[in-house]
């Protein structure tokens, strides 16, 4: 794969919100395995968990992968994938495709974005993201927490049931339960996310260090990948916990950290963090990478459509 020529066209707007889009559920996909055994990794040990779950015990992220296809198949791995899709094609578009849309609008159209821009342009696409995709977020973490009961029976009999059942039995306010914490949190990965992976980038370029091709990206999604897990792993297991919670487990968000504290410890915060670095790291790489090719791919394909000569 080439760098791209400066004589190329950037993509458009639209090109970057539908190739986030796709370049993200192209890396759920790829790394959903590892989600779900972060997800039961964290839930793991909190109070009031549901019945079932407590005879399982997971121990490590290859461990909580072995015994999910032992006790419950091998399809269990990919509990909740439809609404991670959904999730993804709404969230991503929003949160990663509209950030350098963001970016210029805070720098009026300025090409050259400070630290500060960039920070404030991840929160506020982070923000956008969750407000307009979080049912799909509330559902996803259901199903990958959903152990099969004794007798058979499961808390949701699909995606659609999911909708259907929060809305039902919680109010229409279930399905943005965690609303708050989610919208935190991905403030958080946005910042960590997207301006690592910017900064890094654009240093990678400035020293001539790489060409801007795949080993570039690579690097600096990777790079984005750890930073990300580093700072977000606490306010992602609290997302995790209370989005999963029966009604009335925990009074809030902040009430569901201060109880992980008090009765699991500071380590509690970081449940899951190995499973949560593997798949963000991975999950950054493919789509980062898919990302930037899906960009060039239909911006080239653009640029020769409106030049066939």
């Amino acid at each position: 794969m080439v760098g791209i020529k400066p004589t190329d066209l950037p993509p458009t707007a639209a090109v970057k919100f539908f190739g986030a889009g796709t370049a993200a559920c192209f890396a759920d996909l790829v790394t959903f395995p590892l989600d779900t055994a972060k997800v039961r990794l964290q839930i793991q040990g909190e109070s009031g968990a549901a019945p079932g779950s407590a005879v399982v015990k997971y121990r490590g992220v290859f461990g909580t992968i072995t015994t999910m296809v032992r006790t419950e198949g091998a399809r269990s791995l990919y509990n909740g994938l439809v609404a991670g899709l959904q999730r993804q094609m709404s969230f991503a578009s929003v949160r990663i495709g509209l950030y350098d849309s963001m970016k210029q609008f805070y720098t009026r159209g300025s090409e050259n974005a400070s630290i500060v821009t960039r920070l404030l342009a991840g929160c506020t696409t982070g923000a956008m993201a969750v407000a307009f995709a979080q049912p799909t977020d509330v559902v996803k973490v259901r199903f990958q927490a959903q152990v099969r009961h004794t007798d058979g029976g499961k808390r949701y009999n699909g995606t659609m049931d999911a909708y259907r059942t929060i809305a039902r039995d919680e109010g229409v306010r279930g399905l943005w339960k965690g609303c708050m914490p989610n919208i935190t949190r991905n403030a958080i990965v946005n910042c960590a996310e997207l301006v690592t992976y910017d900064i890094i980038k654009d240093l990678i370029l400035k020293y001539d260090l790489m060409t801007d091709n795949l080993p570039c990206h690579f690097t600096a999604a990777f790079s984005a990948g750890f930073c990300t897990t580093i700072v977000a792993s606490p306010v992602d297991v609290v997302k995790t916990r209370f989005m999963n919670s029966s009604a009335g487990q925990y009074g809030s968000a902040l009430n569901c950290a201060l109880m992980m504290l008090t009765k699991e410890g500071p380590a509690a915060f970081y449940k899951g963090f190995m499973p949560s670095f593997l798949r963000l790291g991975s999950w950054n790489i493919v789509m980062f990478v898919s990302y930037e090719q899906i960009k060039r791919c239909v911006t080239r394909m653009q640029h020769s459509w409106e030049s066939p000569f």
